[in-house]
């Protein structure tokens, strides 16, 4: 009888455990952004890459669910940065959310980068479809929405 509940209680620990473990998933990084990540790593005193991972993938949680709270009429300021070669991107996207964009700003950068300054007023819809269009097209190397 002994015997038989130690092994249903090191089954039930094994089942917890295998239930509360972290899922191990792979994925493809190109060298810059690696020995941007291990940067960071050392800088900020991460154990390793997955926690790097891991703070990355929380704040953008963070953010995305406090730009989805957003509601009504809005101004705000949204800056990309991008190669030169996405300008014909760039330029078919901002063409869909004219009723939205006040100003714009385009500025050159170092390294064939360029930096684009949106200050948009209108509803905070049109606000966030623009900001997820500039965000799902992998062109684009930063996106940040600053809110008034």
């Amino acid at each position: 009888m002994l015997l038989l509940i130690t092994i249903m209680i090191i089954f039930i620990n094994l089942l917890l455990i295998s239930i509360c473990m972290a899922k191990i998933i792979s994925m493809s990084l190109p060298e810059s952004l690696l020995q941007e990540m291990d940067r960071l790593k050392s800088d900020l005193g991460f154990s390793g890459r997955s926690e790097v991972i891991r703070a990355g993938v929380r704040m953008l949680i963070s953010d995305t669910r406090e730009k989805q709270g957003l509601s009504g009429k809005l101004d705000s300021i949204l800056i990309v940065i991008h190669s030169q070669n996405a300008e014909d991107v760039v330029t078919q996207i901002k063409h869909k959310f004219e009723d939205i964009i006040n100003t714009q700003i385009h500025s050159h950068l170092k390294d064939e980068k360029c930096l684009e300054i949106f200050a948009l007023y209108g509803d905070a819809t049109r606000i966030k479809q623009l900001m997820k269009q500039f965000q799902t097209n992998r062109k684009m190397d930063y996106i940040k929405l600053v809110v008034a």
